[in-house]
């Protein structure tokens, strides 16, 4: 029996998922890079304060991007799952938020600059949206 997905029969079900995935972008990543470029000398806030006061929007942000990207995935899972540029999203989305959750956490509560963790978080972030740009190209 075919399970008929209801997102499907619906025209504008993936544009409102497409929006509602880049502002969860745009708010979680939004603030994962403020919290880097702190980590890199910008700003006056201390590091563990700024990590505080940004914790709850970044995980909000990246919860509405994870929740409506896997709403997008289900509108055409085949397609998405034999996708070499979708497959290096997921492998980066992965790699930069456990590294955001563990050394960039890890280095905010140590109240230090960071510059290398904070490059290197900025760069895997930086790498999900451009495997997501490839999507409609491989």
């Amino acid at each position: 029996m075919l399970i008929e997905n209801p997102l499907n029969e619906s025209g504008w079900a993936f544009p409102v998922l497409e929006s509602i995935h880049l502002v969860g972008i745009v708010c979680g990543v939004g603030t994962v890079a403020i919290m880097n470029l702190r980590l890199l000398g910008v700003g006056i806030s201390s590091p563990r304060r700024l990590w505080n006061q940004t914790m709850l929007v970044a995980l909000g942000g990246l919860v509405v991007a994870i929740s409506s990207g896997l709403l997008l995935f289900s509108i055409d899972p085949e397609m998405y799952y034999t996708n070499h540029a979708f497959r290096f999203k997921m492998v980066v989305l992965l790699a930069a938020l456990v590294f955001y959750y563990t050394m960039v956490r890890r280095a905010a509560a140590r109240d230090d600059k960071a510059s290398v963790v904070a490059s290197i978080s900025l760069i895997l972030f930086a790498l999900v949206p451009l495997g997501g740009i490839f999507i409609g190209y491989l």
